[in-house]
């Protein structure tokens, strides 16, 4: 079997939720050995979202605790305890990269900041992942990616329909996984500086960030106006290009033109659509000509998309060779050729006769993507990690009694 480009990392997670946690979900997908800190009594407090009806359980299994916490190992440690903080340095001691997303003021209080965990490893890679950043008059501060990431960063007023009272709510962990991107490649990069140079680093990544890194084009545009645009519903019989808008098919459904090159494809449009005479029509001959009358071929390609079914559709454009795409439900992914094809989701097995359906990360190395394990119980691995630093059962059990491991 093949390892990942990370094979022989060693990753100490001191996290919790889903930002930090699925950066580290992320390397181990790539190969790494993460062990995860969790308190003996609670675990992550991920974990008890599951008992409020706010995560879905699938054979026993929590499906969003599973995808934050794939292929990890998991060592209950009270850090709180001197004993415990101890265990703690023996695991730095020979790690990699240290992940945490404890607040500033918490770490120092853990003896995990910079100072602390260096005092452990100095040549440990520290990266720490924030709500609103490592500097500032709110470094200190918690929050979450539908705080930090959708309403701070301006998404949020992007995203806004007129019609509504209030603004919408991202979709869980919207923000978390894709600022999780940020962290992992930034750890790769940090460990290539490592093996390279001999110098360490620190890696600051924050939810805040991660939006306005999504939203540049906009935020940018924005501060150059002095104002921001109004979140206002797109004008379909407006558009500059018809060619870049979904369009209706009998079954209430969508297929989504993306033509950058409308001119160029309009012609093979016109003959995948079943209208070839409509190539030569002088109002909707070039981009121009299109634009002018943009009402018109709006009007006109939405009768034409009406015809026919989102699968006849499918199917008459399957050999158009223009940008094009398929607005699919969530639960037809499962059974996408291409999606198959490339491995994008996988099964996991849970270790009790059932499997549990995951995406894999977006990023695959030679030729083909990983393959994603299971999440681990609370402490699943504390006494199998504890004998590889060299404690023996005499050891763990006095750790026990004096419960500085569950």
């Amino acid at each position: 079997m093949t390892t990942g480009p990370l094979h022989g990392v060693r990753v100490v997670e001191v996290a919790s939720h889903v930002f930090v946690p699925m950066a580290a979900a992320v390397l181990a997908e790539w190969g790494a050995d993460v062990v995860k800190i969790e308190h003996p009594g609670t675990g992550d407090p991920y974990r008890g979202l599951v008992t409020t009806g706010l995560h879905k359980v699938h054979h026993g299994a929590d499906v969003q605790f599973q995808a934050a916490n794939r292929g990890k190992r998991s060592v209950a440690v009270d850090l709180k305890r001197p004993e415990g903080r101890r265990l703690l340095t023996t695991l730095n001691a020979g790690a990699d990269v240290f992940l945490t997303s404890v607040r500033p003021a918490g770490r120092r209080t853990l003896g995990i900041d910079l100072a602390g965990v260096r005092a452990d490893n100095p040549a440990i890679v520290y990266a720490s992942g924030t709500a609103f950043g490592a500097l500032g008059p709110d470094a200190d501060r918690g929050g979450y990616d539908a705080g930090a990431y959708w309403a701070r960063s301006g998404m949020q007023h992007l995203h806004r329909h007129p019609a509504e009272d209030h603004p919408a709510a991202p979709r869980t962990a919207f923000g978390d996984v894709t600022a999780a991107l940020s962290i992992a490649g930034a750890v790769g990069a940090a460990l290539y500086r490592r093996a390279t140079t001999g110098v360490t680093s620190t890696v600051d990544a924050s939810l805040l960030a991660s939006g306005m890194w999504q939203i540049q084009a906009d935020l940018v545009n924005s501060v150059i106006d002095g104002r921001s645009p109004a979140p206002a519903r797109p004008e379909r019989h407006r558009a500059a290009n018809p060619l870049m808008l979904p369009y209706r098919t009998a079954d209430d459904r969508h297929i989504l033109l993306q033509l950058l090159a409308p001119d160029r494809r309009w012609p093979d449009l016109c003959r995948a659509l079943g209208e070839p005479e409509a190539a030569t029509d002088p109002r909707f001959a070039d981009l121009g000509a299109r634009a002018r009358n943009a009402e018109a071929c709006v009007t006109w390609l939405d009768a034409v998309f009406a015809r026919r079914t989102f699968d006849e559709w499918r199917t008459a454009l399957a050999d158009f060779e223009g940008e094009w795409a398929p607005a699919q439900q969530p639960h037809e992914l499962a059974a996408d050729p291409q999606v198959r094809a490339n491995g994008y989701l996988a099964e996991v097995d849970l270790g009790n006769g059932h499997t549990l359906p995951m995406v894999t990360t977006p990023a695959h190395f030679d030729g083909g993507p990983a393959q994603p394990s299971r999440a681990p119980e609370t402490g699943e691995h504390t006494e199998t990690v504890l004998l590889e630093l060299g404690l023996t059962w005499n050891d763990i059990a006095e750790l026990k009694d004096r419960k500085a491991i569950g």
